[in-house]
This record gives structure tokens, C-alpha cells and sequence, in this order.
């Protein structure tokens, strides 16, 4: 039986050509393209630089979520209007992914590293100094704009860098970027939110962006058209494809992307991971608020506590796209990851309404939903852009601008629908730490109240300024004068309670449930997931992708003497 061919295999690769005179650091700094497919180490720090550019940008994007009520109470914003910055900036986003599937035409180098540029600028420089909450919404939708360009660039560089039998563990190391993003984002924060105001969360994020875009800008490069637009299945067709490439026109093969692209397993398995990924969504956008307003924790507990999900989750990504790549199938990880996390996922639910669950409790559930989605998404990533392949290579970015434009929709649709089904929500935000304080504040004042119902029912009912004098006089005999100025010192904090103190303590009722009930949504989209992975590329045995890899080397051996004695 024929050896599995290593990522690492170099032993058919092409010489490199003789060293040319090399261009001008400007034309260097614009002019990426690769002539030749990089020898193993060249390609793997192409890999890792695209991974940590994906990191760091996420960590720019997530940071503003895990600082969401600091943000919130620093521009007096109600809670419905942080929602629709996110919301928007995902439409934002979403369109911005479909404009960057002319990276098939353009490249993709220089939309990940100019792109890196913008945004570190725009989140160390523009949002922390943000003068009111207008600005501060249009330049986030800036920063989203860039995310939905470099969402479609950089996986785009990641599958033309890595071989098919090698394509889920690359995969895995690129969907770390988000993954990692999240757990840098809540592991800064809960370390720092004690000595750090929310705008310097976000300069540490964009300082770090402008660190990897010097490394990015210098030591980035992609493949030439000719060399990314051929399917590529292990390193052994390297000498094939750069013969290929010879002679091949870039141009002819551009044709037709969208319509190629509009099929069901590219389509239907691009809504379908989206709404799988439900969960993911709301663990990074209301994560906070969630456990701020029904267990009432801190920002930087609640950061911890989401630690797990994103520990577990960049782990079994690596672990799934390493095992996947062993056994070259993706659709039993799929399918194995995917009823997992509805297992676990409907235990969340369920130990999600009840105020006694623990730390550890949510600290292992969120470990269980992080590691069955790992071993999930790495294979379907792997799995669509193979599907994609097989339609057209050279519409590898209009695949994934498909993709883009669909993930960032469900994002910007579920963020607008979670005010509309959990409403208590927004009195909790808007109103909930006022209230408290207030409680506190007024605490002797209400026990004053308390103590005197029916008296205070009647001075309720006339302006502090025309209370009758007889009504007066009674209220100093029966309470006093000391009690009696206690109550009226504490008349703003007694109007607050009486004016938002019945909405917030119905939402502290209804708000479990109500989240519950979007947690169930979140299982119902990974349900839905299932049904898609028929649809992908890709065998289900083992076996038979062995077999199948074994075939297709004896075709490319054949090809590449064919082709080789042709050219003599």
C-alpha cells in the first residue's frame, strides 16, 4: 500500500529556480504573487502569519462585546441601540464579504494586510475616542466592513496553501483565529477590567493589530493565479501543477464564478454551518449581558467563565482537522460533533434558568459545546472548500464570499431578533444597575414607607408642593420629623423605583426563560445542520478516500509524463 503522502513531504517538489534579481522594496511591499509553490517551511510561515492576522483582527472586532456595559453606560445608549450596531456592522460585513470574492481576480494578500491596517487604526485611534454614540457606530461599521473582506481573504490563502490532504488541519489552525480571538479578548479582560478602562481594552487590541500588520506587510505572499486556480490534493502534485501553470490563462477560467457558486451544497452548507453556529454568535456577543442579567455577574466573571468554551473549542479544532486529515474524510466528524453539541448544547438550555447552577456547571457544559463544535467545523471547512473546488478552483474566493455574505446575515438577523424574543433584556441593561443602587440608597427611606403604607399612599397622591397642610401636619405626627426628611432627601431614588422598578423586577423574572427559549433556537440550528452534510464532497469511509488518494497519484504520474515528454 502506497505510503499517505506527510505535509511535510517535499520529496517530489520541483527545485527552485535559479535566484532572479529581486524587485524594489515598493513593488515588493504591493507585488505578492508566488511564481512557484513554496518549498514546506516558506508555506508554513504563510500559514501561520495568515492564522495570527485572523487572531488578531477578531480580537479588534470581539473586544467591544466583552466591554458591552462599560461601553453602553459611558455613551448613555440604551440596550436596543448597542444591538444595532452590531447588527449593522454584520450587514456591513456581510456585503463587504461578497465585494471580496474579487480576490479571484485581485489576489488576497494585500486585502488581509491593507485591511489589517484600517482596522487597528480605526480600534486604537477612532473608537476609544469615539464623541458620541453616532460616531462611535459608524466607525465600528467601518471595522466590520474590513472583517467581512479579510472573513473571505484569509481562508481563501489558507486553502490555496494547503493541499487537500492536508486542508482540515490548515482549516482548524484558521478557525482558531475567531476561536483564539474570543479567548484573547476574555482572557485580556479578566485580568485587566480592574485597572483598565473599556477604551483601553480596545487600544491593547489595536496596538496588537498594528504589530502584525508590519509582520504581515513584509513577509506575506500568495500564489500567482495560475498555481490557486488548480486543485491541488496532496504535495506530490506539485510538480504537476506548476507544469499546469505554464500554460494556462488565468483569464479563461474566470468565467461564469457566481453562477457556478449558486448550487445547493455550496449554498445550502453555507446557511447550514451558519445556523449551527448560533450558539458561537450569541457566546460572543451577549455572553456578558446574559450572565450579568440573570446571575449577575461581573464582566470579568463572565469573560472567565467563557474561557472554557474558547479553550476547548481551539483545541478540538487542531485535534479534529490533525484526525481528519489521518483518516481523509470530513463528514463522520461532522455528523459526530454536530449530535454532541445538540446533547450538550440542550443541557446548557436547561441548567441555563435555574439561579443555583454554579460556576463549574456552566465552566464544563461550555468545555462539552466548545470541543463537539471543534470537531465539527474544522472538517466542514475542509469539506466546503473542497466542495467548491470541485466545482471550479479558480472560484475558490466567490465560494467563500457566498459563505461570507451568509454567516455575517445570520449574524446581523439573530443579533436583531434576540431583543425582540428575550424583552427583558433591555429594562435589565438599561435600567437594572440604576435601580439597584437605588434600592440600596433609599434603603431606610423605603423601611420609613414601609412602615407607613397608607400615609404614603395619600401624599402619593399630590405634588411634593401641594400637599394639603392638614395632610402635613398628620404625616409629622405619625412619622416624624427625622424619618420624614429621610423620605423626602431620598425622593429622586423613590421616583427612579417607582417609575422603573416594576419593569426591571418582571424582566429579572421573565429574562431566564425567555433566554432559554433562544438557547432551544440555537439547538434547532444545529439540528438543522445535519441534514446538509450529505450534500458536501467527500467520501465517508476511510477506505475508500484512501483508495480514491491512491488513484489519483497514479493519474498525476501519468499526467505529469505526459505532459513532461510532450515539452521535450
Amino acid at each position: 500500500m502506497a505510503t499517505p503522502p506527510s505535509l511535510h513531504d517535499d520529496a517530489n517538489a520541483v527545485p527552485e529556480p535559479p535566484a532572479r534579481p529581486r524587485p524594489g522594496l515598493a513593488a515588493r511591499l504591493w507585488h505578492r504573487d508566488l511564481a512557484h509553490y513554496p518549498a514546506t517551511g516558506r508555506r508554513m510561515a504563510y500559514l501561520a502569519i495568515v492564522v495570527v492576522t485572523t487572531v488578531v483582527l477578531y480580537y479588534m472586532l470581539y473586544i467591544q462585546y466583552a466591554v458591552a456595559t462599560s461601553i453602553i453606560a459611558h455613551f448613555h445608549m440604551t440596550y436596543s441601540y448597542f444591538i444595532w450596531v452590531s447588527v449593522i456592522g454584520n450587514a456591513v460585513g456581510a456585503f463587504a464579504s461578497l465585494a471580496a470574492g474579487l480576490a479571484d481576480r485581485w489576489g488576497r494578500a494585500n486585502m488581509v494586510v491593507y485591511g489589517l491596517l484600517i482596522a487597528a487604526l480605526l480600534v486604537l485611534f477612532g473608537l476609544p475616542n469615539a464623541s458620541s454614540k453616532g460616531m462611535y457606530l459608524v466607525l465600528f461599521t467601518c471595522v466590520s466592513f474590513i472583517e467581512g473582506v479579510v472573513l473571505v481573504a484569509t481562508p481563501a490563502l489558507i486553502r490555496d496553501f494547503s493541499p487537500q490532504l492536508g486542508r482540515a488541519t490548515a482549516m482548524g489552525y484558521w478557525t482558531m483565529g475567531p476561536v483564539i480571538g474570543s479567548l484573547v479578548v476574555t482572557t485580556v479582560t479578566s485580568h485587566t477590567l480592574d485597572t483598565a478602562s473599556w477604551q483601553d481594552e480596545l487600544r491593547y487590541s489595536g496596538a496588537s493589530g498594528l504589530v502584525v500588520f508590519v509582520i504581515a506587510l513584509f513577509a506575506l505572499r500568495e500564489l500567482s493565479p495560475a498555481l490557486r486556480d488548480q486543485i491541488m490534493v496532496s504535495l506530490r502534485d506539485r510538480a504537476l501543477v506548476e507544469v499546469r501553470a505554464k500554460g494556462m490563462d488565468p483569464q479563461a477560467v474566470q468565467q461564469g464564478h457566481w453562477r457556478q457558486m449558486l448550487r445547493l451544497d455550496v449554498v445550502g452548507s453555507a446557511f447550514a454551518i451558519s445556523v449551527y453556529l448560533l450558539l458561537y454568535f450569541a457566546a460572543v456577543g451577549n455572553f456578558v449581558v446574559f450572565f450579568a442579567t440573570v446571575f449577575s455577574y461581573t464582566e470579568q466573571r463572565a469573560n472567565a467563565v467563557a474561557n472554557w468554551y474558547w479553550a476547548a473549542n481551539a483545541v478540538a479544532l487542531v485535534v479534529a482537522g490533525l484526525l481528519s486529515d489521518r483518516l481523509r474524510v470530513r463528514k463522520p466528524f461532522m455528523v459526530v460533533g454536530a449530535l454532541g453539541s445538540i446533547v450538550v448544547t440542550a443541557a446548557f438550555a436547561m441548567r441555563a434558568t435555574h439561579p443555583g447552577t454554579d460556576y463549574y456547571t456552566f465552566a464544563w457544559l461550555f468545555v462539552g459545546i466548545g470541543a463537539f463544535a471543534g470537531f465539527a467545523y474544522a472538517p466542514w471547512m475542509a469539506s466546503f472548500t473542497e466542495t467548491v473546488e470541485k466545482h471550479n478552483p479558480a472560484a475558490t474566493a466567490t465560494g467563500l464570499a457566498i459563505w461570507g455574505w451568509i454567516i455575517r446575515a445570520v449574524v446581523a438577523v439573530s443579533a436583531a431578533f434576540i431583543p425582540v424574543l428575550v424583552t427583558a433584556v433591555t429594562p435589565l441593561v438599561d435600567h437594572g444597575a440604576e435601580v439597584q443602587a437605588a434600592q440600596v440608597q433609599a434603603g431606610p427611606a423605603l423601611a420609613v414607607v414601609g412602615a407607613h403604607q397608607e400615609l404614603f399612599a395619600e401624599l402619593g397622591k399630590f405634588p411634593p408642593t401641594a400637599i394639603p397642610p392638614d395632610l402635613t401636619a398628620r404625616a409629622v405626627k405619625e412619622v416624624g420629623p427625622a424619618d420624614l426628611a429621610v423620605v423626602q432627601k431620598a425622593q429622586p431614588q423613590l421616583q427612579l423605583l417607582q417609575e422603573y422598578g416594576p419593569k426591571v423586577q418582571k424582566a429579572a423574572k421573565d429574562g431566564p426563560g425567555q433566554w432559554r427559549t433562544w438557547w432551544w433556537i440555537c439547538v434547532g440550528g444545529q439540528v438543522l445542520f445535519l441534514p446538509f452534510i450529505f450534500v458536501m464532497s467527500g467520501r465517508w469511509s476511510p477506505k475508500k478516500a484512501r483508495e480514491d488518494a491512491e488513484e489519483h497519484q497514479l493519474a498525476v504520474d501519468r499526467e505529469l509524463a505526459a505532459l513532461t515528454a510532450e515539452r521535450a
